[in-house]
């Protein structure tokens, strides 16, 4: 009777067990065969896989829930708890209204207040191609106590809906900008790829108070200080593109929460001053 045949009662029944079952029978060699290390690599990377897709599925609900929210509190009639409104009650706040119908944007500038998860992007690229595209992504942060106590007034994104915006519709030939925050350093490299662009560069803004000191602000092992761009390109350099003469450092003083420094634009005119 050969070998196989006699430990024939040994032949694992599920997939689960199989590592269980080389490991307690790693001195015979007759159930061994050169897919073993494939199939235990495959069974890893499945095992992966699915928790990644749980994590996507969390991610997904928690951004459905915030939207059916936001939803609730723009119907109309709705007063939200909480939360002084001027006027009478009942009358419809016009703050909002009055400092859209005030403002005023910048020369060559078209200000689009629209939902980035439902934009009509194709229609945006068929009507424009870009030299430039500067981000600031709403980067979800940790779920473990994120903010440190600071509170965060803006929506965040899953990293999934932001790498999913079709950026590379918009641009053949140019240069990205793109904030990043600290645990998003791989994140926006992989989008980077994603979307077709090139890392060549990298700018970093060093905040300050209104005194001209360091402004230092909260992080998990130092203090952070300062906020770092990346700089993508795709293509070709964009016609009269000027290299090499402007600084890689921005000292500005720190703004509202979010608000990045007016300096960037400059130097991104700087660098593309067509």
């Amino acid at each position: 009777m050969s070998k196989v045949e006699q430990n024939s009662s040994l032949t694992p029944l599920l997939d689960d067990d199989y590592d269980t079952f080389l490991e307690e029978n790693e001195d015979s060699t007759a159930f061994r065969t050169p897919f073993d290390s494939q199939l235990q690599k495959l069974l890893r990377r499945e095992t992966e896989l699915r928790l990644r897709i749980d994590e996507l599925l969390e991610e997904i609900a928690e951004l459905e829930a915030i939207t059916r929210k936001q939803q609730q509190q723009k119907e109309p009639g709705e007063v939200k708890e909480g939360v002084q409104q001027s006027g009478q009650a009942g009358e419809p706040n016009n703050n909002e209204n009055d400092s859209w119908e005030t403002f005023q944007a910048p020369e060559w500038c078209i200000p689009i207040k629209a939902n980035v998860l439902t934009f009509e992007w194709d229609e945006l690229a068929k009507a424009c191609q870009f030299d430039v595209i500067l981000m600031d992504p709403p980067w979800q942060l940790a779920t473990h106590a994120p903010t440190r106590g600071v509170a965060i007034a803006y929506q965040q994104l899953p990293d999934v809906c932001i790498e999913e915006m079709p950026i590379q519709k918009l641009q053949e030939n140019g240069f990205i900008f793109i904030w990043v925050i600290n645990n998003k350093y791989a994140k926006a490299f992989e989008m980077m790829r994603k979307w077709g662009y090139t890392y060549v560069d990298d700018i970093t803004w060093v905040k300050q108070t209104v005194n001209r000191r360091v402004a230092k602000g909260h992080g998990f092992y130092l203090q952070h200080a300062k906020e770092t761009c990346l700089v993508g390109k795709k293509g070709e350099d964009p016609p009269g593109c000027q290299h090499s003469i402007l600084s890689d450092v921005i000292y500005s003083e720190r703004r509202g929460q979010s608000q990045k420094p007016e300096e960037l634009y400059e130097m991104i005119e700087g660098l593309v001053p067509n």
